[in-house]
This record gives C-alpha cells, sequence and structure tokens, in this order.
C-alpha cells in the first residue's frame, strides 16, 4: 500500500508539473520521460526512457531528494528538479528550442518527435546535428517550414495523436512478435522484430511496388522496401536473401525473401518497419 501511494503521489506530481506547459495534456508522457532522462544522467534510473512513470523512476525521485536533503516525498516538484541540474529545467514548451539548446524540455521534445515517427537516436537532452535532422524532417512532414526550430507552431503539430496506418496489411512472416515499436532504453525502435529460423519465407505486408532491394551498408543488411498506396511504405530487414527487385509488383503475401540476420543483427529476425510519408508509425496498427 506504502508503495501504491508512493507511485500515485510521483504521478500527481509529474501532472503538476506538465500543467506549467502548454497543452500539458499532451505533453505529460513526454515530461515523464524528460525526468526519466535527468534521472539517467544522475545516475539514479537505468530503466527505458518510456514516459511512464512506474516504481523506478519513483525511487530515483526519492534518491534525488535524500541526496539534496530535500522531503523525500517521491514528487518532482521545483526542488527535485533544480536538484537534477540542467537536465531538470526548463519547461518544456516555455522557450524556443534551437540547435545547441541542452535541458528537460529538449528531451521531452526528442520524445515526442521519436514518438511521431522521427527518432533522432539517444534521448538525452541534447539538441545535436541529429535531433535537428529529425526535426526538420518532421517539420515537413507536417507542412511546416523545417527551419530545425521547434517553437509553438512545432509543439502544437506535436501535440497532436501520432500517426497511424491508413490500410490494413498481413503480418510479413508467420510467428510471434519479438520487440516492439516504442522506447528501448534511451533510444526508440521503430518497428517490429519477427524472431525466426533463418530461412523463414518472408512476404510482402501488401500489394504495392518494389522500391528498393539489396544490401544495405547502414546497417539492414539485405533490405526490401515496397511501396503502396497512401505514402505508405514497408521495410524488411536483415534478410538472408532477396526474391525481388526494384520496379517489381508484388501481391498480398508474394514471397520477397527470406529471414536471415545480414547487417547489424543479433541473430536471425525480420526487422519490419512501416513508413507514411516518411513518418515511422506503428506496424501494429495496420497488422
Amino acid at each position: 500500500m506504502r508503495a501504491k501511494a508512493t507511485f500515485l503521489a510521483l504521478l500527481m506530481g509529474l501532472l503538476c508539473i506538465a500543467a506549467t506547459a502548454p497543452a500539458a495534456a499532451a505533453y505529460s508522457r513526454a515530461e515523464v520521460a524528460a525526468l526519466q532522462v535527468a534521472l539517467r544522467s544522475a545516475g539514479l534510473y537505468s530503466g527505458t526512457v518510456d514516459g511512464v512513470a512506474g516504481p523506478g523512476t519513483a525511487a530515483a525521485v526519492r534518491a534525488v531528494q535524500r541526496n539534496a536533503g530535500l522531503a523525500v516525498d517521491g514528487i518532482a516538484g521545483r526542488a527535485t528538479r533544480r536538484a537534477l541540474g540542467r537536465l531538470g529545467r526548463p519547461d518544456y514548451g516555455s522557450r524556443v528550442i534551437a540547435p545547441g539548446a541542452i535541458g528537460w524540455d529538449v528531451a521531452a521534445l526528442q520524445f515526442s518527435l521519436a514518438v511521431h515517427g522521427f527518432p533522432s537516436g539517444p534521448v538525452d537532452g541534447g539538441f545535436g546535428p541529429r535531433s535537428t535532422a529529425a526535426l526538420q524532417r518532421f517539420q515537413s512532414w507536417a507542412g511546416m517550414s523545417a527551419d530545425g526550430v521547434a517553437g509553438p507552431a512545432t509543439m502544437r503539430a506535436l501535440s497532436t495523436p501520432p500517426p497511424r496506418s491508413p490500410v490494413k496489411l498481413r503480418p510479413p512472416v508467420r510467428g510471434p512478435i519479438g520487440d516492439r515499436f516504442g522506447p528501448r532504453w534511451n533510444v526508440f525502435h521503430a518497428g517490429l522484430d519477427f524472431p525466426a529460423a533463418a530461412g523463414t519465407p518472408v512476404s510482402a505486408a501488401g500489394f504495392g511496388t518494389v522500391v528498393a532491394a539489396g544490401f544495405d551498408a547502414s546497417g539492414w543488411g539485405n533490405m526490401v522496401v515496397v511501396g503502396h498506396r497512401f505514402g505508405l511504405r514497408t521495410l524488411y530487414a536483415h534478410l538472408a536473401t532477396i526474391a525481388v527487385a526494384p520496379g517489381q509488383s508484388v501481391g498480398v503475401g508474394q514471397r520477397i525473401g527470406t529471414v536471415g540476420s545480414t547487417g547489424r543483427s543479433s541473430g536471425p529476425h525480420l526487422h519490419f518497419e512501416l513508413r507514411l510519408r516518411g513518418a515511422n508509425i506503428d506496424p501494429l496498427s495496420a497488422l
């Protein structure tokens, strides 16, 4: 009961923090993620930056308070955030975020960009080149001027729900799903992993046209990309073999290759992504 009460107190405290920024309800999860980033930087939290105020986050907040000589109430209020240093401030939405910025609001922005399909590497509170590039991609996707600066208009655009698939697709591999779309440690996993034996058939999730097929040196290994309606593309990575060529039309369930472990891969599996006009979206919204 005591642990439950502490967890609820932390959650209420985080909601109070979010209320100081515009569109508080939309930002509450990003604010929790920003807190987790600050706690990780202090060496007090080793869990995933997922924007969920769980027991590990609550314990880390209490540790900050004990170390700083504050009342140990598990609530991440102003004094606790000051004790976290430059990653404990300023509030998300309280300033325009430009390249080179560091802080709580930067971590919240990075998390929001990742959730909306534009991950930028580690969510760490530092607005570097990768974060700038991700922001510019999001701004272009949202029909805004891609200036790489996050002002009120960009933050309003990020307050909308993340995009979902406009069509239904078929799973590309028969079998269980491993890692899913979402936060993983302090980075973001932008697709679904299907662990399967090497050589397992991989099929097209929907009808379309092959826009890329070959070896990708950035880490995907043998990869196929299929273009579908509405600006939707599916990506199939780490393949052992490829059975299609660019420009080829494919039908639903048509074999496009086999499961492998090429590129940066820890073992045989299919990494499957869904992109809507360039934004990574949760494949489970289509399958």
